[in-house]
């Protein structure tokens, strides 16, 4: 499905995506990764199964708001002692199936606020 902005932005936005894609700013990414609103690099979990501790830990030094982590095409959550030292921050977390985090993220953004999307396929 394509997604489209109601203005141009310099900051990261979801343009589309698929059942093992995403395309940020028009261009095909795979994989997973963590998106912000200028951030946008890969994460070490292939899939939800290999989340851990560490991966949320280490989305702390991106100091968000909020992270939707999306779930693929079935939303499925994490269990709390994952997500334990972003919830310690005061640090919201919300799981969503990938569509739902798009459409999320695009209006967070243009609300300029800081989210994080920490994406995974699988």
């Amino acid at each position: 499905m394509k997604l489209h902005a109601d203005k141009p932005t310099h900051l990261n936005v979801f343009t589309s995506y698929g059942e093992d894609f995403v395309s940020v700013n028009q261009q095909r990414q795979s994989g997973s990764l963590i998106v912000g609103p200028t951030e946008l690099q890969p994460w070490r979990p292939a899939s939800f199964a290999d989340l851990t501790e560490a991966d949320f830990e280490a989305l702390l030094a991106l100091k968000p708001e909020v992270v939707l982590l999306a779930t693929g095409s079935r939303l499925q959550f994490p269990h709390p002692r994952l997500t334990r030292a972003l919830m310690q921050a005061h640090i919201g977390v919300d799981a969503m199936d990938i569509s739902a985090m798009c459409r999320t993220f695009n209006i967070l953004v243009a609300e300029d606020r800081r989210v994080i999307a920490a994406v995974l396929f699988a």
